[in-house]
Parts: structure tokens; sequence; C-alpha cells
């Protein structure tokens, strides 16, 4: 058996959009239904967690899992800019006392993609208050995180930054081929980070930080410094600017191989996901080692790690390859509070419901919940705080 840590967090992670549905008021949303748009098709309804969450969170505690990871939304927060919405902050308040009472600890997520219409039309992250908006919405949501310790201020800002230097219209997330960021962008999200966790600080004693999606850029002989220069500004750099932060997320999915162009194809008869990323379980070790590299001392949390696949058994192996990296880096040293898998349920992979992810199935008209053996499995490891292997 290998051993976690005492105090291990183990839980799951959504996103509001992705999971709430009918986030009018969102970029996405007006990006979903504009006409000859791209994205493959609207989220519509989601998973209707926005009055199912009690039911979802049962649904964790009953796996025996004991953290959750989701997000509120800007959107429905501050619909109009300088409004808030009392009756939106009261429901998010809702479920972080509902988190609490069915005894699942809360992450709670500022920013995940989606911003409000009002805010991409005045220029979103490129906007020249951008920074002063994020703090002010930061301000408006203290009611809603009293008494929460874990605070992700901006989820995979990497991504942000990356989708604003590309099209950044309805993309899937893919680590093969992604665009060069804006460094612009990257600036601006880094001191928006900076501003929230003041606000936060000033307010109440949270753990704070944001999160990264780590590429596992590996280069081919020769190509080392390449591949660096590649991983630079769409990883380290972020993982490098959490220096004095509480701690920070690593997000891996799978790797990229870099040659002397730059990323490779993925390679012939290698097993891949819906998301047509390669099957490859190593890369959460890989990017908790990067992580610790980057920003030496920072405790990382694992606040997503999994695989889009209609086949359980698969995600079952997934993470028993990504637990067992996960506890080599901790053997070595590297402080990691825990794991969350990506995602809860099946949810609205930006553009299709295709990419199954989650550890519960979605009945897309009826919303029926259905567990899938992952979800015990991942259960009985956590109440082990232990991996057989």
């Amino acid at each position: 058996m290998l051993h976690f840590p005492e105090g291990f967090h183990w839980g799951s992670a959504t996103a509001a959009h992705q999971i709430e549905g009918n986030n009018v008021s969102s970029d996405w949303w007006r990006r979903e239904h504009l006409t000859g748009s791209t994205i493959a098709e609207p989220s519509l309804d989601a998973c209707d967690s926005y009055h199912r969450f009690r039911e979802d969170m049962q649904v964790l505690v009953d796996a025996g899992l004991s953290m959750y990871r989701f997000s509120i939304e800007w959107a429905r927060i501050e619909p109009e800019k300088g409004f808030v919405s009392q009756a939106e902050l009261a429901h998010y308040r809702r479920m972080v006392l509902a988190a609490r009472e069915l005894g699942l600890e809360p992450m709670i997520t500022l920013h995940h993609f989606t911003i409000p219409q009002w805010f991409e039309d005045e220029g979103g992250w490129r906007a020249p208050d951008a920074v002063e908006r994020f703090a002010f919405y930061t301000q408006t949501v203290l009611p809603v995180l009293e008494g929460v310790e874990w605070v992700c201020t901006i989820n995979e800002p990497n991504m942000v930054a990356m989708m604003a230097g590309g099209d950044g219209q309805g993309t899937t997330l893919q680590a093969f081929g992604q665009p060069g960021p804006d460094v612009n962008v990257a600036q601006t999200l880094l001191e928006a980070h900076r501003a929230c966790r003041a606000v936060l600080a000033e307010a109440g004693d949270f753990r704070t930080g944001w999160t990264v999606a780590t590429q596992d850029f590996q280069p081919e002989p020769g190509c080392e410094e390449i591949a660096r220069d590649y991983g630079y500004h769409r990883d380290a750099w972020y993982l490098e600017m959490a220096a004095g932060d509480d701690w920070v997320g690593v997000q891996a999915y799978t790797r990229t191989k870099i040659g002397p162009e730059g990323p490779l194809p993925i390679a012939d008869g290698a097993e891949l996901t819906l998301t047509g990323w390669e099957f490859y379980p190593r890369a959460l070790e890989d990017g908790i080692r990067l992580s610790h590299e980057m920003a030496p001392g920072v405790p990382v949390f694992v606040t997503e790690n999994g695989i889009a696949t209609d086949d359980d058994t698969r995600r079952v192996a997934y993470m028993q390859g990504a637990l067992e990296g996960l506890h080599r880096a901790i053997t070595d040293g590297i402080t990691v509070e825990g794991f969350l898998y990506w995602s809860l349920l099946d949810n609205y992979e930006w553009g299709s419901y295709g990419p199954t992810f989650g550890l519960v199935s979605v009945d897309r008209t009826t919303f029926v919940r259905t567990v899938k053996p992952s979800a015990r499995w991942l259960g009985d490891v956590a109440a082990a705080n232990a991996l057989a292997v």
C-alpha cells in the first residue's frame, strides 16, 4: 500500500458554466449562440446543477470523498457593471453552507474561464480597469466566503492568455498545438490574482492560490532548450509567479512532445482519450515536479486531474497511474495537499458534451445522476488514505 500524508484532501471539482446551466449573462453564452459560431453545441441547461447542487454534493459524500471544488459565477453575481445581485450571492452562500452541513470542505474558485458579457464588451482582460473590476468582484463575494479556507483566484490563467493569443472562439482546450499566449493579458491576470489575494488577506484567514494547466512538454533528444522556451510562457512562468502564494494548483492531463520545430503529433498507435489526448497518467507527477522546481516551497494542490473516456475501467487505470506518480513526488519531499478529480459530473466541456470526464454520468434529458464505479474506487482510496499497488 502507498500511504498518503495525514490530512491529505480527497475530492472532485466542477466549474459553474459547465454544470449550472443557463448562464445567460456570460461571454461564453453569447459565443455559443452567435450566428456562425464554431462552438459545436451550446451549454443550455448543462447539468442543471444550479438547482441540484445539494444532490451533487451528496454524491461526493456517499462516495467517501471530503472536498468539493466549485466555482462561483461572476456573470451571475454582477450581470451588469456595478450591479450586484444579492439573490445570487445568497445562492452561492447556500452552496457553501450545504457543503459544510454535509461534511464537505469547499474550495471556491472565483474565476473559471467565463466573464460577464459587459466585461468582455469593455475589453475583458485587456480593459484598462480589469484589475480593479476583479478586485471589486472579490470584495463583493466576501459574504459567500465566510468560513471558507481554500480559495482559488483564477483557474488556468495560462489557458486564458493562450485563448486571448489565439482566436478564443470556442477552441477546445488542447495540449497539442496551442497558440502563443498574449503576454499582456498574462501580466494583467497576474496583477488581478495579486489584487484578489490582497483583498482576501485583509478580509480573513484564507489560503489562496491560482491553478495552472501543466502541459508536460517533453523534449526529443537535443531539443531541451526548445522545449524550455516553448513551455516557459505556456505554463512554467505561471508556476514561477506563484512564489509567495499559500499554494499552487496543478492541473494535468497529458503530455506534449517537442521536436526541433515545436510540438509533435501524438505517436501512431498511442491510446487516445475522447478529447484526442494521449493516455498518459504520468503527466500529473511531471506537473507536480515542474511546480516544485519553479516555485520551491510553495505547497502543491492537485486541483484537476482526470480523463475523458466512456470506459470507466480506463478511468480507474488512469487515476491509479496518476496517484502512483503523485505518491512518488511526495516521497521525494514535495508537499502535496490533496487530489481533486476532474470532474465530478459528465458536463459541458467548452463546446461539447461528448468528452465524458465525470465520476458520475448525467442524463441529458432528465438530469438523473448515475454514479460510476470509478467514484467508489476513488472513495475507497480516500477512506484508506492509501493506494493499493
